[in-house]
């Protein structure tokens, strides 16, 4: 199971690292929510935890835990600028549909 990070996710994650002042990477995983069902979730990672596997590449840690895994396997997450709008962004082989908003999504079925 792989995660791969673009040049610019990876500076971002150090760059948000910097201004927190502390934290050794981002966590990201999916969270139940929305109209189609499933969300993915950002955080500072401050530790390595039991059930993560990190991915590191450019320079910067992706902290995923084994229940997210699955949902991200194959994904790439880059940093995208849309006009005034800057967020991480995962393109995601394992979504089958998002929803209008782009807020949420479903999985394909196994």
């Amino acid at each position: 199971m792989a995660i791969t990070l673009t040049e610019a996710a990876a500076k971002q994650i150090n760059a948000q690292l910097a201004k927190h002042g502390s934290g050794v990477g981002l966590r990201v995983g999916v969270k139940p929510v929305g109209c189609s069902g499933l969300t993915y979730t950002y955080d500072i990672a401050d530790a390595l935890q039991a059930d993560d596997q990190v991915f590191d590449q450019f320079g910067a840690k992706l902290f995923v835990n084994a229940q997210a895994l699955s949902s991200l396997d194959g994904s790439n997450l880059d940093y995208v600028s849309e006009g005034m709008k800057k967020t991480f962004q995962f393109d995601n082989p394992n979504v089958s549909s998002t929803c209008g908003c782009g807020e949420s999504f479903n999985l394909k079925k196994a």
